[in-house]
């Protein structure tokens, strides 16, 4: 793969991370438009991408973390009972998914979906409750649904806390705690089999990796940042416009084309 068809990627990977729209979906379908051949290596490098905006998120929850680490012990049980149903999903399902959703023939259904996670979002009656175990949990196993590419993770966590009852603030932070272990988790994973199958990694040159993972880094910062300051003032509905009109493009050229 060309550097500079990793650092589209790498760019797409962190403009889309977190901002309700599914990174992952938006990776499959700029693959398929720039031609990118990754040798069978597609999933290392999304993961490889996905350290890249973990990174920036790090970068900018680092105090927060120091805190939660020190003072809050009781976040550390949310966020455990949060990334539980996404992290089985992951392991029993992760394989499955990839195979059925391989080349984005589906993209244009959960492109859709989230638009309507996003809708109903934007309906949810606005409480303040505190996080609980029951709504971490609920949270959890919404974002277990977001394996599936062009269901956004961020998009389906905001919508699962504002929808048991969190304000848009405390339902958005949440989320983004969340992507934390599970996005490091799955990183793992990746860097497990990659030892166990060195050839399928080595498809794609180390310098189109380290290009392509700085830019999902640099681009997550900015992402992330302008997220959390969307979330508190506006609707989220002009992404559910979006997510529909691309879905209803990748519709049509799946029959017509």
């Amino acid at each position: 793969m060309e550097v500079w068809k990793a650092a589209v990627l790498g760019l797409v990977q962190g403009l889309t991370e977190f901002l309700p729209v599914s990174s992952s979906g938006h990776l499959l379908l700029f693959e398929r438009i720039l031609g990118a051949d990754t040798g069978g290596a597609d999933l290392f490098l999304g993961v490889m991408l996905h350290a890249g905006t973990l990174a920036a998120l790090l970068l900018l929850y680092a105090p927060r973390l120091w805190r939660i680490l020190r003072e809050d012990r009781k976040m550390l049980f949310f966020l455990a009972a949060g990334t539980l149903p996404a992290a089985l999903a992951g392991v029993l399902l992760g394989d499955i998914t990839d195979e059925l959703f391989f080349g984005g023939k589906w993209l244009w259904l959960t492109f859709a979906a989230t638009g309507v996670l996003l809708i109903l979002c934007g309906r949810a009656k606005q409480n303040s409750l505190p996080l609980t175990m029951r709504r971490a949990l609920f949270v959890g196993g919404a974002q277990a649904f977001a394996i599936l590419p062009g269901l956004s993770r961020s998009g389906t966590t905001l919508a699962a806390g504002m929808l048991c009852g969190m304000d848009r603030e405390k339902a958005a932070d949440f989320s983004f705690l969340l992507a934390i272990p599970v996005v490091a988790g799955a990183v793992c994973l990746e860097l497990v089999k990659a030892i166990g199958d060195p050839l399928s990694v080595s498809a794609i040159p180390l310098s189109s990796l380290a290009v392509g993972t700085l830019c999902a880094a640099l681009a997550g910062l900015f992402s992330v940042k302008w997220m959390l300051q969307l979330v508190k003032t506006r609707a989220l509905w002009g992404f559910s416009v979006y997510l529909f009109i691309l879905s209803a493009c990748l519709l049509a050229c799946e029959i017509f084309l």
